[in-house]
């Protein structure tokens, strides 16, 4: 550990929470140098929902490699991004009726998202952009500008303007529809809110603390937006690529984004790769407005072409990622029911779930004493209070309910001081038996 004490940059953060050395890693497995192994909730941070080094895709990458398949090509012409296009078109773009041009930007997700404000402040000739409390979009200056967490936003150094923050579903309380409050400051001249260019949401709030937004809120905003002619970008870079059970996390709202950014799960292999989806009509750059270096990662190609193929071919996977999410919904409630006293609740949809401790403190201890029992978990949240669940789309039954065990544990522990025993009946009523027997029966 000494180098990485010597060397790196303060900046580190998962490696505090995780002090390991890592080395090698398989499906939800991660193992450090002496040999632990770990049950991976964290899967770069939403980066590997299709686990680490999966073989099915390891196989496309080393033969493209071997072939001496191009690496590096800027935004040339390739047989590998042709074939990701065309699978992308056939499989994920046609079965849902959705007419959307492809941007290959940078390759983070901070600069999908600086390419779609761009875009769309060309496109409607205005500088403002609405986005929402807790929302996060990345650290570089646009996206950080859209970027609700002090804590990020006071690294920038400088002012951030042309956002203006609005507050998210249920921020003002459960009887206040915020979307209408939009509505109320677009209608009002007086308002101090400059006509907007477009609206950039989560569905999900992943680094926000696990918000879900409802389907009414989604469609009120979409509502909102063609009334007022602003363009409605979905940030779909954490929640996307199956996450919450469609490959789209807003497929269950119905709605027709302008505009969708893309990126960490979508090589499926952990390697970077990001795209801005936008109506055809919006797509008014001149060439290489808005370009970078890496935007053209053929080896990310392979690894998406494969992931596509195998998995969204049709809807099995994603009834699969239904069903385990929630098995895991209802194990949190359960946790919540025994151990939370009211001062905790959960939040999310899909397999993307969460643990509202509250307290950052106690969500610390939480995730500290899982990982002394083999489980790799992190936090978000503007103060850190939110046990967040990340774990790998592909998991085993036998690992979910596994390493949810090990998440109950830890609450036990630090709540209770109590040691959970092992052959707990964690599941009361018919419902939850029969998540388990169906989680059971599957493996």
């Amino acid at each position: 550990m000494k180098v990485f004490d010597e060397i790196e940059s303060e900046v580190m953060s998962y490696a505090r929470a995780f002090p390991r050395v890592f080395n090698k890693a398989q499906g939800e497995y991660l193992y450090d140098e002496e040999g632990n192994q770990y049950l991976d909730f964290l899967a770069g941070a939403g980066t590997l929902n299709y686990g680490h080094n999966n073989p099915l895709f390891k196989e496309a990458l080393l033969e493209y490699i071997q072939q001496d398949g191009i690496t590096h090509g800027l935004d040339l012409h390739t047989k590998a991004k042709r074939e990701f296009l065309e699978t992308f078109y056939e499989k994920i773009l046609k079965p849902r009726d959705m007419s959307y041009v492809m941007q290959f930007t940078g390759p983070t997700g901070t600069n999908a998202v600086e390419a779609a404000l761009k875009i769309a402040r060309k496109y409607k000739g205005r500088e403002n952009i609405i986005s929402f409390t807790n929302g996060f979009h990345g650290c570089s200056l646009g996206a950080l500008a859209a970027t609700g967490n002090s804590h990020h936003r006071g690294a920038s150094g400088v002012s951030m303007s042309g956002v203006t923050r609005m507050p998210y579903e249920n921020y003002l309380g459960d009887d206040i529809d915020t979307t209408a409050y939009l509505d109320k400051v677009l209608s009002d001249s007086s308002s101090g809110v400059d006509h907007p260019a477009a609206v950039l949401v989560e569905t999900v709030q992943g680094e926000g603390g696990i918000n879900a937004a409802s389907v009414e809120w989604l469609r009120n905003l979409q509502d909102v937006c063609r009334k007022h002619d602003v363009l409605l970008i979905v940030d779909d870079i954490q929640a996307g690529c199956g996450r919450t059970g469609s490959y789209f996390s807003f497929e269950e709202a119905g709605i027709e984004p302008d505009i969708v950014t893309l990126s960490k799960s979508l090589s499926g292999y952990g390697l970077p790769f990001a795209v801005v989806l936008m109506k055809p009509e919006l797509d008014q750059w001149k060439p290489g407005e808005h370009n970078g270096t890496f935007r053209g990662n053929n080896l990310a190609f392979v690894t998406a072409t494969a992931a596509i193929n195998h998995y969204w071919s049709d809807d099995a996977f994603g009834k699969e990622v239904l069903r385990k999410g929630e098995y895991i919904g209802q194990r949190l409630d359960r946790i919540v029911e025994k151990y939370g006293d009211g001062n905790m609740t959960t939040r999310g949809r899909g397999m993307f779930r969460g643990l509202n401790c509250v307290s950052g403190e106690l969500a610390d201890k939480i995730t500290s004493e899982a990982f002394r029992n083999g489980l790799v978990i992190e936090t978000s949240g503007a103060d850190d209070h939110v046990v967040k669940t990340l774990c790998p789309l592909t998991i085993s039954d036998d690992n979910l309910k596994k390493a949810l065990d090990i998440v109950e544990a830890a609450v036990a522990k630090v709540l209770k001081g109590e040691d959970v025993p092992e052959e707990h009946d964690f599941f009361a009523s018919s419902e939850e038996e029969l998540a388990v027997k169906s989680l059971a029966g599957a493996a």
